[in-house]
């Protein structure tokens, strides 16, 4: 049977990337879809690399072994030393900088300064991906594309990097928490996290690529039906929305677009309609609340990575006819 032409658009968010390990996991083990490109920003970047490296080493079958690998690095149960691992539960806090604070017996705003904080630049995540990943074979080829999400800091814009050139910097780059590294010059530029203009970023898959088909992977939910009331609950809010903010000015891009497309105004033009698929753990990962985003042990990664495939799986289930049909995610709801 001939594959399904797709593109993979990872989110970043700390250690609930797991969920993200289970569903590229079940893709892989399922091998009806051939991966044309691939968007990820933080630890969506993360899995990108280690997806894609895995691939060109060895297949799908290498792909899924190089993925748990990684997260089985990145645990408390991996080979981390203590003080790496101090900072990998820090890294782990990504999207709730209150904790940060509450960890640190200071008021003044410059200790909370990595420039302070770290000042050997520790980092377990270049140490993992520089130990696990062979940048040079990623780069050999530019198939399937891969597009990981940075931001300026000097000019706050996204600066995308792509296989041709990526390095460990770049990766480092697009996870590179304010409150915990100092920004990673590249270039003369100088770069924090991804997330801030792009959680991940898609227009790349469509015009960068040949390929319609977008198979999001959300680890933030956009829409939370209850009120935050504690200050750790309020922050955790506050970030999602801020990080969830250009993937909903994606969608509006996309789904203006679409409107026209469908009313025949941008006949003869470069445009495509494109079809936007997601795949959420919704509240099964939901369950876990903000705080669980610091935690780095393996027990939690394997049930999320459960969690994964059980979405992925029940994604294929009930989505796979309609890829390369029509988009399954309702914009329109997405945007209410």
């Amino acid at each position: 049977m001939k594959k399904k032409r797709v593109t993979l658009a990872l989110q970043g968010g700390g250690a609930f990337g797991a969920f993200t390990w289970g569903v590229l996991d079940a893709f892989l083990e399922d091998d009806r879809f051939e991966i044309v490109g691939v968007s990820g920003t933080s630890a969506g970047a993360m899995n990108a690399v280690v997806l894609l490296e895995g691939l060109a080493e060895g297949g799908p079958h290498r792909a899924r072994e190089q993925l748990a690998e990684f997260w089985r690095a990145v645990s408390f149960d991996g080979s981390l030393p203590t003080l790496e691992r101090e900072v990998m539960e820090s890294f782990m806090s990504i999207w709730d900088p209150f904790k940060l604070r509450l960890t640190v017996a200071q008021k003044t705003t410059e200790i909370f300064s990595p420039y302070f904080l770290n000042p050997l630049e520790l980092n377990p995540l270049r140490e993992v991906m520089e130990r696990l990943i062979d940048f040079e074979l990623v780069r050999r080829t530019n198939y399937p594309k891969l597009f990981v999400a940075a931001t300026n800091v000097q000019t706050g814009k996204a600066r995308l990097f792509q296989r041709p050139e990526m390095t460990a910097d770049m990766l480092m780059a697009s996870a590179c928490l304010p409150t915990m590294f100092k920004a990673v010059e590249i270039d003369g530029e100088f770069y924090w996290d991804g997330g801030y203009m792009g959680n991940p970023s898609l227009y790349p898959l469509y015009t960068e690529t040949d390929c319609a088909d977008i198979i999001l992977v959300q680890i933030n939910p956009i829409r939370r039906d209850n009120i935050p009331r504690t200050s750790p609950e309020i922050m955790e809010r506050l970030n999602e929305i801020t990080f969830n903010s250009p993937l909903l000015q994606e969608f509006r891009a996309i789904d203006f677009v679409s409107r026209l497309i469908d009313s025949g105004r941008l006949d003869g033009t470069h445009y495509k309609k494109v079809r936007l698929h997601l795949v959420s753990g919704g509240e099964s990962v939901d369950r876990y609340g903000a705080t669980a985003k610091v935690n780095a042990d393996f027990s939690m990664f394997e049930d999320l990575f459960q969690i994964g495939r059980t979405a992925a799986e029940e994604f294929l289930q009930e989505h796979f006819d309609s890829i390369g049909v029509r988009g399954t995610l309702d914009l329109k709801e997405e945007l209410v």
